[in-house]
C-alpha cells in the first residue's frame, strides 16, 4: 500500500528538522538537491528569521540554490570555502552501513565533491529509501558521462553484468544534460553485493566522471517516519 501523501511529506520534514539542529553559527554548509532537502532549507531560513543565524551554503545544483535564495540562505562558493562544517543531503537509497545510491536528481558529481569537502555528512530520506542492500527494488545507480564515451562506458558497464542506458529527458527530447554539461546513464545491476568494489570498478572506465555511489561518505543518516525519525551512526 502506498504511504498517504501527506504521511510522507511529514516523514521528509521531521528527518530534515533533526539534521537542520547540527548547525550551528558561523557554519559553512553544502546543501544537496531533492524533495527532502527542501524541508532542511526551509528550516535553515525559518532559523536565519527567528534566530538570527548566521551561516552559509554552498549549493550542489541550481535547484539547491534557488532553495537557498528562496529561504533568505546567504549562498557562497568552494572557492571561498574549500572546507564546510557539514553537508545536509538526501538520498536515493540508503544500506545498513550507510552506504548510498545518490543522483535520480542529476547533481550527483557536486553533491559527491562537496560532501568530500564536509567535515560532516548527513542525510535525511523517508522510510522508503532504506534497504537492505544498494540495488534492490529495481533502483540503479546513476552514473555521470562525458557524452563522447556514453557509447562505450554503456558497453564496458555491460561487461560488470549491468544493465545500462543514457537517462532521457522528461520534459524535452533527448539525454539529461547535466549541471556540468555531462549525459547520466542509469545503470542497473540488481542488488549490489560489493558497492565499494563496484565503485572502484567504475571509477576505472575512461569517460566515467562520477558515480552515484557514495561509499563511507555518510557520518550521520535522520530516517523519517511520520510520528518519528530513526538515527543511523556510522560505526566507528
Amino acid at each position: 500500500m502506498k504511504p498517504k501523501g501527506e504521511e510522507l511529506e511529514k516523514a521528509k520534514r521531521n528527518a530534515a528538522v533533526e539534521a537542520v539542529k547540527h548547525i550551528e553559527n558561523g557554519f559553512v554548509i553544502g546543501l544537496g538537491s531533492g524533495s527532502t532537502v527542501a524541508y532542511a532549507a526551509k528550516e535553515i531560513g525559518r532559523r536565519i528569521k527567528n534566530e538570527s543565524l548566521n551561516v552559509k551554503v554552498i549549493p550542489t545544483s541550481y535547484q539547491a540554490l534557488t532553495l537557498a535564495v528562496d529561504n533568505g540562505i546567504p549562498v557562497t562558493t568552494l572557492d571561498e570555502n574549500p572546507t564546510l562544517d557539514l553537508t545536509i543531503d538526501g538520498a536515493d537509497q540508503i544500506d545498513e552501513n550507510l552506504n548510498l545510491i545518490k543522483g535520480m536528481g542529476g547533481a550527483l558529481t557536486r553533491e559527491k565533491v562537496v560532501a568530500a569537502a564536509s567535515k560532516k555528512l548527513i542525510i535525511i530520506a523517508d522510510w522508503r529509501k532504506k534497504t537492505l542492500r544498494l540495488g534492490e527494488n529495481g533502483q540503479p545507480v546513476p552514473i555521470e558521462v562525458l557524452p563522447f564515451a556514453a557509447a562505450h562506458v554503456i558497453r564496458r558497464i555491460s561487461t560488470l553484468g549491468g544493465k545500462a542506458h543514457v537517462r532521457e529527458g522528461s520534459g524535452k527530447v533527448g539525454p539529461v544534460i547535466t549541471d556540468n554539461g555531462n549525459f547520466i546513464i542509469d545503470a542497473d545491476f540488481g542488488p549490489i553485493e560489493n558497492p565499494e568494489e563496484l565503485e572502484r570498478k567504475l571509477k576505472a572506465i575512461p569517460g566515467i566522471v562520477e558515480t552515484g555511489l557514495f561509499i563511507g561518505m555518510t557520518d550521520i543518516a535522520y530516517i523519517g517516519n511520520p510520528s518519528k525519525v530513526e538515527k543511523l551512526e556510522r560505526r566507528k
